[in-house]
């Protein structure tokens, strides 16, 4: 008995130098906006929240491109490929709710529809008719249900690593293993391991070497933001299977873009939204991970230029 006793005090010990070491409180915006919100960012008020934004390139682009981000990641993801697309082209991207700067949902919801029903109301704020839409894992599914379900504002859609598909992943980043724990909800919200960050950010990329340090620092500020903590947690424990069915419907040019070493969402799945996609081009980067469009943006964008004719 006394031997069961020191176990457990052992753990608790344990557990609570843990705790103390990792403790994180919530963040303000205002506390995060200097280093990670500079210009051109700017907060949008939609949908009873402030939109972490950025909106660059010539105003007069009648089809701007948007793009959405994956989940845990934020609009800072996108920054290479921005960097070389506004110089032709109006580039919009945000922080979805529960991310960034932007903050949780007021009413607490999160899913597929509801990320459509922000990215709407966030081109009505902006005057945006149509534009070409793409996103990565979670934003490229938010992409194609846009497409289905508002096809008039849709003109070509490009999918990043999409979700859509059932899959397996091959390797799992350990913050979202700790998700489906009884109880560890209480840990996730209050403390923020570094090296729970780090280890997450280089399951994305094929190259772990590529994650660098600012990279680390970034998440692990944006994590903070008051909210985002119990939003992820609310988004993880509120989702639903996604019918893919409707993938089959989709009638416009679209591009898929792959990394071939993605462990979270497998290549086949590349292969199977171009079956399925009538007419799409599939751009495959075998020695890329989930998030080709930040592990190497400067490979990645080529087809994208293509695909959109600025060669």
């Amino acid at each position: 008995m006394l031997v069961v006793l020191g176990i457990v005090a052992a753990l608790a010990l344990a557990l609570g130098f843990f705790i103390a070491a990792t403790w994180a409180p919530e963040r303000s915006v205002a506390e995060l906006q200097a280093r990670w919100a500079p210009p051109p960012s700017i907060f949008l008020d939609v949908d009873g929240m402030q939109v972490h934004l950025r909106d660059e390139g010539p105003r007069d682009d009648p089809s701007p491109i948007v793009l959405l981000h994956g989940g845990g990641s934020s609009l800072h993801s996108w920054e290479g490929w921005a960097k070389v697309l506004k110089a032709q082209r109006r580039v919009i991207r945000f922080d979805a709710a529960g991310h960034g700067l932007t903050g949780p949902s007021p009413d607490g919801r999160y899913g597929g529809d509801n990320d459509v029903h922000l990215l709407i109301d966030i081109l009505d704020k902006l005057g945006i008719a149509h534009c070409v839409l793409g996103g990565n894992s979670m934003g490229g599914a938010v992409a194609w249900r846009t497409a289905l379900a508002h096809p008039s504002r849709v003109d070509k859609l490009i999918l990043v690593d999409a979700g859509g598909y059932p899959f397996r992943s091959a390797s799992t980043p350990l913050g979202i293993q700790l998700m489906r724990i009884p109880g560890a909800t209480w840990l996730l919200q209050n403390t923020l391991p570094r090296f729970l960050v780090a280890q997450g950010l280089r399951k994305v990329f094929a190259d772990p070497d590529k994650v660098t340090p600012e990279m680390v620092d970034r998440a692990v500020d944006l994590t903070q933001r008051a909210g985002n903590r119990r939003a992820l947690i609310e988004r993880f424990r509120q989702r639903r299977p996604t019918n893919s069915d409707g993938i089959r419907e989709l009638r416009l040019p679209t591009l898929i873009v792959w990394g071939g070493r993605d462990g979270l969402i497998p290549p086949e799945n590349a292969e199977r939204f171009h079956r399925d996609i009538g007419g799409s081009t599939l751009a495959m980067f075998d020695d890329l991970g989930h998030a080709p469009n930040e592990e190497d943006p400067e490979r990645t964008v080529v087809p994208v230029k293509h695909f959109l004719g600025l060669d």
